[in-house]
């Protein structure tokens, strides 16, 4: 689905129709999560330890850029799929995808679409997107229950938002395969993964469209940026709630640029990264309001010794996902996006000695 006003428009009513009805707690629970590299620990490690402390709601509405779209499909399916998104990003079995950050920027000059699924992120993605996964998806689809992946269509330069479920309710390999390209385009960091090219029929003709990385255009998202301007309010949501996962920081502690190409270029991503989800979570509260949903936000906090969304060692992300897992089982997980950008926004401080504090341990509150 694009974002344009007119898809969206037409598109909006059939699929959150029966999002109401899916909710079979009465509560409807929305899950976003954000992009960030091996940030995404952070947000896998979150989840499995909600699961662990019996606090993980039954998200209706799940929604994943880059990182996040590789954990959405985990998060959407609920607990029982926990052991597999650990081996997927504690680092000891699953994301080992850059060995070599020079290497993987010089594989890209001189081979720029790669060689058909040759990369390491295409294999570790066909991997774990078995024909279970697809058959489990399509069964919460049916459902009512939505699961939706952003990616960049750098033919159109315009976001394009997958129903997920949708694709998985198809069936068969072909339907296996697309769930794949897209996951793989969505982490597809231009300039270190190969663009994934899809093919398209549209008006009788067949091409190629090139997807790359769905954080190159949005970082996140609750809703396409059409929804806040429906021609007709959208109904409220007073007993649902909005949960974001920032699979990165919002804010960082000044160091020294390293004098050379790599470690500039990691720099510059690292400040499109927390200055685009820092517009894009003020779009999800704008969105939350209009809907008089309870938004509960989480992020790698500053004080994190967390440095690049490219460090890939198996023993940071390790613990990176251990720091989630723990500050969830202990209630401590959530924070509102007020306290997040007060913080986040404010003149830097130096930080605090001695461990990180968990995000919501300035409230200690458990939604």
């Amino acid at each position: 689905m694009t974002t344009d006003r007119a898809t969206f428009d037409a598109r909006a009513p059939r699929l959150f129709g029966r999002i109401g009805e899916a909710a079979t707690d009465g509560t409807i629970d929305y899950l976003v999560l954000s992009g960030g590299g091996s940030g995404g620990s952070f947000g896998a490690g979150a989840l499995v330890g909600l699961s662990r402390a019996n606090r993980r709601p039954q998200f209706e509405v799940v929604t994943g850029v880059s990182a996040g779209a590789l954990i959405a499909p985990f998060a959407y399916l609920g607990p029982s799929w926990d052991a597999v998104l650990a081996s997927a990003f504690e680092g000891t079995n699953g994301l080992q995808l850059i060995h070599s950050k020079t290497w993987a920027v010089l594989r890209r000059l001189l081979l720029p679409l790669g060689r058909p699924g040759g990369s390491t992120l295409f294999k570790l993605v066909d991997r774990y997107v078995t024909p279970s996964m697809i058959g489990a998806v399509a069964h919460e689809y049916a459902k009512g229950r939505l699961l939706f992946v952003a990616t960049t269509d750098l033919d159109k330069q315009e976001t394009v938002l997958w129903n997920m479920g949708a694709i998985a309710a198809h069936g068969g390999e072909r339907a296996r395969q697309l769930f794949r390209d897209v996951l793989v385009a969505s982490a597809s960091v231009p300039g270190v993964f190969p663009p994934v090219l899809i093919p398209v029929e549209e008006g009788g003709h067949r091409y190629q469209e090139m997807h790359v990385d769905g954080g190159v255009t949005t970082s996140l998202f609750a809703a396409p940026l059409t929804a806040q301007l429906l021609p007709r309010p959208a109904p409220a949501l007073p007993r649902a709630n909005l949960y974001v996962v920032i699979n990165g920081k919002l804010a960082s502690a000044p160091r020294r640029t390293p004098v050379n190409t790599i470690g500039m270029l990691a720099r510059a991503f690292s400040a499109d990264f927390t200055y685009k989800s820092r517009d894009a979570l003020l779009l999800a509260v704008i969105y939350s309001r209009s809907r008089h949903m309870q938004l509960h936000l989480t992020e790698i906090p500053p004080a994190y010794p967390y440095e690049s969304f490219v460090d890939f060692r198996p023993a940071s992300m390790r613990r990176l996902f251990d720091f989630g897992a723990d500050c969830a089982g202990r209630g401590l997980l959530w924070e509102t996006a007020e306290q997040s950008l007060e913080r986040n926004m404010a003149a830097y401080q130096p930080l605090p000695s001695g461990p990180p504090a968990c995000p919501g341990a300035a409230t200690g509150s458990t939604p």
